[in-house]
This record gives C-alpha cells, structure tokens and sequence, in this order.
C-alpha cells in the first residue's frame, strides 16, 4: 500500500499555459509526485495558501553574486533570492579575484556553494581576455549551464572584452557542447568616444549614463556577435536587451539560420530614463533604462513571444559605490534585483491586466530550459524538484531596509514603489525555506545544479 505523501500544498496553480484555481502539489521526498484540484489526498502536513498564487520556484537566468566581494557574496543573494521567490540562480562567472575561466575554479566554487547558498545555483563559465578557448570543453564537463563573454571591458581580468577573434575561436568551441553563450551587447569603442566628449564638456550629471550608452552601442554589439554566431554554428544569445530592436535582430538572424535568441531584464519592463535622473547612482546599470515608449515596446515584444525569457541582472554593489558625488562616471553598474523580483513581475503583470502564466513562464520554465535544467527546475510537474513561489495578493509596499543582505547592500531601485503582492512563501525541493517573514534555510542548504542534458534548445522559428 503506497504511503501518503509527505507534503501538500494548496493554493492557486499558476502554470505556463493556464490557472489551476483550488489546486494542489503533493511533494514526496524532494520531487513532486503529483497535482491536482479539489479535496488533495493523505499526507504527513497540509499546508494551506488557499486564495494565493502557487508559482514555480522563479530561475534568475542571470545574476552576480560574487562580483563585489567575491564568493561570500553568494550568501547574502542567495538568502534574498529565498525572500524573493527565486528557488534557482544561474550565477554569472565574473567573481572577485579570477572569473571562472577553468574547471578548478568551477569546481572550487561548487565547494562554496556547498557551504553557502540558501538556494540552488546553476554555474556559467567565461574565457579569458587572452584564450582559455581550451577550457571551455572541461567548463562544459564540470556541469556549466551556460557561457559568457562580453564586448564591453569592466575590468581587464574580472570581466574583459573578447575581442572578435578570439570571440570566434570561443564561439567555435561552445558551438561543439550545444551550451548557449549570453554575450554583454555593447559596444565598447563608441561608449568610451561618447563618454570623452561628455567629460570633456564638464557633463558627468546622471543622464549622461544614458546619454553615452545609446541604443546604437546595443545594436552594433547585437549584430555583431550574431554575425559571429550563425558563422560558427554557436547558440549565441543577448545577455540583456533593453531594447526591443535587440529581439527583433535575434529574429533577423534565425531567418538566415542563426541560433539567436535574448533575454530581458525585468527593470527594463518599468524604469525609464527619468529613472536613472531620480535614483542617480542607484538606478545605473549597463545597458541602461530606456525611454517611456521603449518600455512599451518591450512589452510588446514579450507579447509577440520574442523574449526568451526575464531575469534581474542582480549585482550588488556596496552603497558608496552607487552614491552619486557629482560624477555618474565613477558609480558602479548594477541592481540589487533578487528580492524585488517575484513581487515586480507580479506587480507589473497585474497592473497591465496580463495573465499570470507569463510569469510562469518567462521567470521559471524558459530560463530552466535555456540553461539545460528542465525538467528538474522551473516547472510544477510530476517529478520536477519541488520548488514552488506563492504570491499572496495585496497592497505592499517594497522597503530596501528589509533585503536580506549585508548592510551596504540593502539598497534598491523599487525602494517605496507599491505592489500588488508579495512572497508568503518559498519551497525548495519540498520545504519551506521562507515562511513570508524569515528565511528558514541554512547556508549550505542550496545545491549546485549541474546542467542536465546537452541538447540544444529549441529556439521559436523566426516570424512565428
């Protein structure tokens, strides 16, 4: 006789495709064993979210945890990550002091995470400025979901700039292990011309952030590493698009028979340029905000089933490095993003009157299936990880001070902003892990997730 199982949890079932009103998950183990509606069957515990949302455990498919402070950075976000709804991170490789670049760096971080991740991780892989093209197959062993590189320089070993030959030598590679490559899509040479006439005219003003960082150094970067991509065969995707123009040329080269797709980052689906001239330091990131209208156009573009997926781009910077003093130039580029991230999309969906299966769908599904973790992450479904977000519907209000990090990086962009819901809880494969006021996980508690297969994904033919 088969044992009850030893977990349900009810609520409102949001899936990719439709609305399971009086729901239930049964979890057995850490997987679960089964869905439903109505009266749920036997079980150790019940636990009731009647009247909520019960949404996949979201998968940031793009976020830094170790980009400031290195990897005991990977705490704090991952603690945030649970607050905020996010089960699985897909962990960008441009750590402090050496990037991932090799398999005993990559193993080295998987320790890490072993000993502090909240929730589970997912790992890409990067090359160096100068090669490391030999790396990338013991990268893909090692069990990266995914690689990056970038046209624009940060820092010349942390976070370089390919440049197009080694970008095509790199590409040629990762072509043969089926892994996308997400690409950081500026580019660089007319950024930095547009940034010394600025200066060269007294203007370091926050709007000069956008200014010298126009939609143009987007799509220069975009076609060119396309371009790149459909001559070597590679999965080659936009790591952030703030523009809907970007899907439209990913679109473009699929036509000729790329393998080319981009994500979104969920600040780009509501801040604009006056934004940054409010926030200053802490509404700059690369690519920046855009204008009112472009923020309805990328509306538009997920509309027309053009994104791939929505992530946050979460990378923390300590506070007196987004504290503007006169010169948005010397600030750093990043959001903090995890712990704002379940309540915005869902704030943003319902204030636009869009069904809840786009988040579903572009914040847990698609990204789990672009990093090659499906079916274990981003689905309710019979044995997938028990990971599950539930949104509780409601008049909040998002407060900075209440990010669970360290000190010097509870600041956010959505500080004050009303929303329309909020975490009640976070599971991860089967047990709470945030109860709506505390995260009840451990450091260590999180896992790394190895990509789980080498297929290639499947990409929307182009015009569908």
């Amino acid at each position: 006789m088969q044992q009850p199982f030893d977990r349900i949890i009810r609520g409102d079932l949001v899936l990719p495709d439709r609305i399971l009103p009086d729901g239930y998950v049964a979890v057995r183990g850490e997987a679960i064993a089964a869905i439903g509606q109505g009266a749920p069957p036997p079980a150790a515990s019940v636990e009731d979210h009647s009247g909520r949302f019960v949404l996949p455990g979201l998968v940031d498919g793009h976020m830094h945890t170790a980009s400031s402070i290195g990897w005991p950075g990977i705490e704090g976000a991952t603690m945030s990550a649970a607050a905020g709804g996010v089960t699985t991170c897909c962990d960008m490789p441009y750590d402090i002091p050496l990037p991932v670049t090799d398999a005993a760096i990559f193993r080295d971080k998987v320790e890490h995470l072993h000993r502090l991740a909240h929730v589970d991780v997912a790992l890409y892989g990067t090359i160096r400025k100068d090669g490391g093209v030999e790396k990338i197959a013991e990268l893909a062993e090692a069990g990266a979901s995914a690689f990056k590189l970038s046209t624009y320089e940060y820092d010349a070993v942390r976070f370089p700039r390919i440049n197009g030959p080694l970008m095509r030598r790199a590409f040629a590679e990762i072509a043969k292990t089926n892994l996308m490559v997400a690409v950081h899509n500026e580019d660089q040479e007319l950024v930095e011309a547009l940034t010394a006439e600025a200066k060269a005219a007294g203007r370091r003003d926050p709007i000069q952030h956008c200014v010298t960082r126009p939609p143009l150094a987007e799509n220069l970067a975009n076609n060119a590493i396309f371009e790149i991509g459909l001559e070597t065969g590679a999965h080659v995707h936009i790591a952030h698009s703030s523009l809907a123009r970007g899907f439209e040329i990913a679109e473009a080269f699929r036509r000729a028979g790329a393998r080319s797709s981009g994500e979104a980052c969920v600040h780009y689906l509501c801040m604009t340029e006056e934004d940054v001239v409010r926030l200053e330091g802490f509404g700059k990131c690369n690519p920046p905000f855009r204008s009112a209208a472009e923020v309805e156009r990328m509306w538009g573009a997920i509309a027309d089933g053009a994104v791939a997926y929505v992530s946050t781009d979460h990378a923390p910077w300590q506070r007196e490095r987004k504290t503007y003093n006169g010169d948005i130039f010397a600030v750093g580029a990043g959001l903090t993003g995890m712990q704002s991230f379940a309540p915005l999309m869902f704030t943003l969906l319902e204030e636009r009157g869009l069904p809840l299966t786009i988040m579903a769908r572009l914040c847990a599904a698609e990204p789990a299936r672009y990093h090659g973790l499906d079916p274990k992450k981003g689905r309710i479904e019979v044995g997938s990880d028990a990971d599950l977000c539930v949104i509780e519907r409601g008049d909040f209000t998002f407060d900075q001070a209440k990010i669970l990090d360290r000190p010097e990086f509870q600041h956010s962009a959505y500080h004050g902003r009303r929303m329309r819901g909020r975490v009640a809880a976070t599971y991860l494969r089967g047990r709470a892990v945030w109860d709506g006021e505390k995260v009840l996980a451990k450091p260590g508690d999180g896992r790394f997730v190895p990509r789980q297969h080498r297929r290639a994904v499947e990409l929307p033919e182009a015009g569908a």
